[in-house]
């Protein structure tokens, strides 16, 4: 869900550091300050996402649930678990007790969540829901839950019926409209972000993302209309031109190859079917907004594979690097979820070379030449505003960093740093914990092996 892990992360931009000749030690650059914490944030930390648990209502069975209420307070999670299952059926035949049992199993997810992450409170939420389906709070914990789980139960009709009980809150505006856009319903998705925009008035960050977001929704829903598409099994493939049964076909072939092929040698096959865009050259730049450098990109707003048709139809071998290049990027993005941001850019993209098995000439021709290298820590976060030279260098680090370290760690290694980061590690934590050298020692190792093959 595209728009909704968007709509968490914000954009995290890092200033271009100065480049400095191979070899030589900078200066570390203190990062830019956070942005300030908008009251949307602030909102959202106060909303209200806990059921009052402190009065135990007067029932026969009072006793019994203070004691399940006083075994959550006490973070005995298990404990409390336990006995909120082995609860006796006539508990929930009383509507008192039942209520205040809902409050409970609400209320242990939410600590359950704190500790483990949401993978370990969607139970929790959804026996919650199950006995109070018309509380707000509880059906919104229940959604956020699906949400960052990806469960398909995030569906229309729940999301709806939330919309209903929680008629000011912008999530179910927003995951409905991830749902259209799956859907190719980008029409009816940016209507669904309007009505979240309304509901975020008191926050002008969120209302300019929103906005921004609902400008490329419904661009691409006017490129996007009169193309024509095809299918396969894993993939739907856009055309902007005229119909060229070869194109289809071979397009199609290349991504069903990757998607076998790839998908073995990641461990990872995408959740559903993977939207592909070719664009008319004159069109791709200023439709996709990429850097006037990019031969393609994968688009984690919008969830396409977007690429001009130039060359497509005549050079077969172009065609499948970047398609197989943009696949590994949507492969990644599926896999790391609603935590995606904690990949670095340059582990992200080193990956797409390594996995699709990227030939760059230029980058060959660079390792020749007087290179000015970036630390890895500058190329973490965006390279959209890299100018091409600096591109070229960037991607030069990226492909060679992440070759040394799946040659000396292994992808099972790499398989294990990706999980790290999917549970909300850093990149250096996460360096730390799986390859048991600091992310310094790293970076100064793979620069000492990377001085060696340009010797």
């Amino acid at each position: 869900m595209t728009l909704v892990i968007g709509y968490n992360l914000f954009l995290r931009s890092a200033p271009l550091p100065q480049l400095a000749q191979f070899g030589e030690t900078i200066e570390p650059v203190a990062p830019p300050p956070p942005l300030p914490q908008s009251r949307a944030s602030e909102s959202e930390a106060k909303s209200v996402r806990i059921l009052d648990q402190s009065v135990v209502p007067p029932t026969p069975h009072e006793t019994l649930l203070e004691a399940i209420r006083d075994e959550i307070e006490k973070h005995n999670l298990s404990l409390a678990e336990t006995k909120l299952k082995e609860l006796p059926p006539t508990v929930l035949s009383d509507v008192t007790s039942k209520t205040f049992v809902a409050t409970l199993w609400n209320n242990l997810g939410l600590q359950q969540e704190r500790l483990n992450g949401t993978r370990a409170s969607v139970r929790a939420f959804k026996n919650a829901a199950d006995l109070e389906d018309s509380n707000p709070v509880i059906l919104m914990n229940l959604a956020h839950a699906y949400w960052e789980q990806r469960n398909p139960a995030l569906n229309a009709e729940f999301l709806m019926k939330l919309m209903k009980l929680a008629p000011d809150e912008p999530f179910p505006h927003l995951a409905m409209a991830d749902l259209l856009q799956e859907q190719d319903e980008l029409q009816e998705a940016a209507k669904h972000l309007d009505q979240a925009a309304d509901r975020v008035r008191h926050d002008p960050a969120l209302q300019s993302y929103l906005a921004a977001v609902t400008t490329k929704v419904r661009r691409a829903q006017s490129v996007e209309s009169h193309m024509a598409a095809r299918s396969s099994t894993h993939f739907v493939v856009k055309f902007d031109g005229e119909e060229d049964q070869s194109t289809w076909i071979s397009v199609l072939e290349i991504l069903e190859e990757a998607y076998r092929e790839i998908g073995q040698k990641f461990s990872h096959f995408p959740s559903k079917p993977i939207m592909v865009v070719l664009h008319a050259k004159d069109s791709f730049q200023g439709t996709t907004g990429s850097p006037a450098w990019a031969d393609g990109l994968y688009d984690p707003t919008l969830g396409r594979i977007q690429i001009p048709t130039q060359g497509a139809t005549t050079d077969r071998k172009w065609l499948a690097s970047v398609l197989r290049h943009e696949y590994v990027h949507a492969l990644l993005h599926d896999r790391m979820g609603a935590n995606r941001e904690a990949l670095p850019t340059w582990l992200n993209e080193g990956l797409a070379m390594q996995l699709a098995g990227d030939a760059w000439p230029d980058l060959d021709q660079a390792m020749s030449g007087n290179i000015k290298v970036i630390p890895l820590t500058y190329l973490e976060g965006s390279w959209g505003a890299l100018p091409a030279s600096a591109s070229t260098v960037a991607y030069l680090e990226a492909n060679s960093a992440t070759r040394y370290l799946i040659e000396r760690w292994g992808m099972a290694t790499v398989d294990e740093l990706l999980n790290a980061l999917q549970a909300k590690s850093t990149i250096a934590a996460a360096i730390q914990d799986k390859l048991f050298v600091s992310y310094e020692q790293f970076q100064r190792q793979w620069l000492e092996s990377f001085e060696r093959i340009r010797s």
